[in-house]
């Protein structure tokens, strides 16, 4: 169900300043959205901004609201109970994901199981189709959920192989009514009927390129290891594959002919430490936390863990410093930030206050469109048009 304040919550993700971290981060001191949204003019005004955050208009997003739910869908927000607990665990999780299904054909819902991700070439090989599909049938059948992203080549193929036999997930670049690519339109009608979509972008949102890499890392956040199948040297497959590590997700690769441009990128996986995957068994033994076996429906471990795989919120500490201190810490905190990004506990070891000043200013920065929150706990300036 859609949670009462539902609307605050989305207007708050979708205000201007306001990324996936920063959201968190206003949630822990203020409470709830409402709260926040109240706090953004004087925060902004305070990190030297002349005019309020701009946010959408209300009326805009209560009609997405509806929109979403005549098609049969609902948003889940970051610190709610039926949010993808393992994408929870991301520094930069989206605040809010539209959702058609989700409940999945049988047993718990779909984002409290297993899943492994499968990514790779959209111009991919037969071979590499046949083995994509061959694998996601493998695996669903396994109890395990297969993700991907819904593109031509190997995403098409695992999520055919995938409802042939279990569930599966597709996140997308686009809004929810935007298919990608078109031809795919009645694939995704099939996945959300037996499984799910997710979208981060706006409904009536076409998918652009500046997109994709931010529904690469949902891809990777969904799941428990993602497995690579065909992929170039230059691919969107391997940003997938590097937002998993970075993330702590398991990596695996198929190896290709090395006379295929299209297996460079997977083979090189292998050099650097990805599992070498030709069978179910590669990626069950390598699982982390979660001895799934063949034939075995889902992993009791992580049924009864998944209520506790949340981000944790923390509490937000008020700064001890005094408001002239607060604000020669500003200035200090600016001149102390490049383009570079740097780690906020070294920014913390330089400017001589407490961390807890130190992460309210950069929220205040942050808010006037001086500063950008990175994951890794780090920051960096904006400089140019950006910057008030």
């Amino acid at each position: 169900m859609t949670p009462p304040d539902a609307l605050e919550r989305l207007t708050l993700a979708r205000t201007e300043g306001v990324g996936p971290i920063t959201y968190r981060r206003l949630l822990r001191r203020f409470g709830s959205a409402t709260a926040a949204l109240a706090a953004l003019p004087e925060l902004a005004r305070a990190g030297g901004r002349t005019r309020p955050p701009r946010g959408p208009a209300r009326g805009t997003l209560g009609r997405e609201i509806e929109a979403l739910a005549r098609q049969g869908g609902r948003f889940l927000f970051l610190d709610t109970p039926d949010y993808p607990p393992l994408l929870a665990l991301l520094e930069d999780a989206p605040p809010a994901l539209a959702v058609l299904g989700g409940a999945g054909l049988d047993g718990p819902p779909l984002f409290e199981r297993p899943a492994v991700a499968l990514v790779g070439a959209r111009n991919a090989s037969l071979n590499g189709r046949q083995i994509a599909a061959e694998l996601a049938e493998t695996l669903a059948r396994a109890g395990l959920v297969v993700v991907s992203g819904l593109a031509r080549g190997i995403d098409a193929a695992a999520h055919d192989g995938a409802l042939r036999a279990g569930n599966t997930i597709a996140a997308v670049a686009g809004g929810l009514d935007h298919p990608y690519p078109p031809e795919h339109a009645g694939l995704q009608a099939r996945i959300a009927a037996g499984g799910a979509v997710v979208a981060e972008a706006p409904l009536g949102t076409a998918p652009q390129a500046r997109h994709f890499p931010r529904r690469n890392r949902i891809i990777a956040g969904l799941a428990q290891g993602v497995v690579v199948i065909e992929a170039a040297l230059r691919s969107g497959s391997l940003i997938t594959a590097r937002l998993a590590a970075e993330t702590g997700r398991e990596l695996f690769a198929v190896p290709g002919s090395p006379r295929d441009p299209r297996c460079r990128g997977s083979n090189d996986l292998i050099r650097q430490g990805a599992h070498l995957t030709e069978t179910l068994a590669d990626i069950l033994d390598n699982l982390p936390d979660h001895p799934l076996r063949e034939g075995l429906a889902r992993d009791p471990l992580f049924a009864a863990r998944a209520p506790e795989i949340r981000a944790p919120q923390g509490v937000w500490e008020e700064p001890p410093e005094a408001a002239p201190a607060l604000a020669a810490g500003r200035r200090a905190v600016r001149a102390l930030l490049g383009p570079a990004p740097i780690a906020v506990d070294e920014l913390v070891r330089h400017c001589q206050l407490s961390a807890s000043a130190v992460l309210a200013l950069l929220l205040e920065l942050e808010l006037a469109g001086q500063v950008e929150t990175l994951p890794g706990n780090r920051v960096a300036l904006i400089a140019g048009p950006g910057a008030p």
